[in-house]
């Protein structure tokens, strides 16, 4: 795996159904490298501390290969890495392959896969269209949150190598199917 972008984002207010809401999920893609620390990304703005950021939720990490899928149905996501939230877009992150407590490196950087990424009405506010909301639970494309072991600095082009396999268990994808299927209960 590769990493082909690094985001981050900047507290944005947004205007939904007359109220004002605060928001972080707007990243921009940037040139040199972020810092990772057991948190958060440096620089990046978390408005939600309850649903994101902290220690299992340091960095949200998203695959460039289901831009693709998104691109079909929204004509503007083209390559516009970060339109997800993501903080680091990946070339090829495939939740079906992805355990639990998976441990990857990337430079001196260690982080250990936690969980799928749970879709809230923020990514709607991204796309100006709340059913994508309902669209991102009914696909497999959730993108992966990890936890950071290890603190260090990562920018586009490095190399990310997997260290320790948790094959014990479930992957991402399956954790992810398992919130659908409470969430529908």
């Amino acid at each position: 795996m590769k990493i082909v972008s690094v985001n981050i984002g900047k507290r944005r207010e947004v205007l939904l159904k007359g109220k004002t809401i605060e928001t972080g999920i707007f990243k921009a893609q940037v040139n040199e490298a972020i810092f990772l620390d057991a948190h958060h990304v440096m620089g990046d703005t978390i408005v939600d501390r309850v649903h994101h950021g902290g220690i299992n939720k340091a960095v949200y990490g998203y695959s460039m290969k289901h831009y693709s899928f998104w691109q079909k149905k929204y004509d503007f996501v083209q390559t516009n890495f970060g339109l997800f939230g993501e903080n680091i877009t990946f070339d090829c992150l495939d939740e079906t392959k992805i355990y639990a407590g998976n441990v990857y490196q990337c430079g001196d950087v260690i982080i250990e896969a936690t969980e799928p990424r749970q879709p809230c009405f923020k990514l709607g506010l991204v796309f100006k269209n709340q059913k994508v909301v309902k669209e991102f639970w009914n696909s497999n494309k959730s993108g992966v949150y990890f936890k950071v072991l290890q603190n260090g600095s990562v920018r586009a082009g490095d190399e990310f190598i997997l260290v320790k396999e948790a094959k014990d268990n479930p992957t991402i994808a399956e954790i992810y199917s398992n919130y659908r299927k409470k969430k529908s209960e």
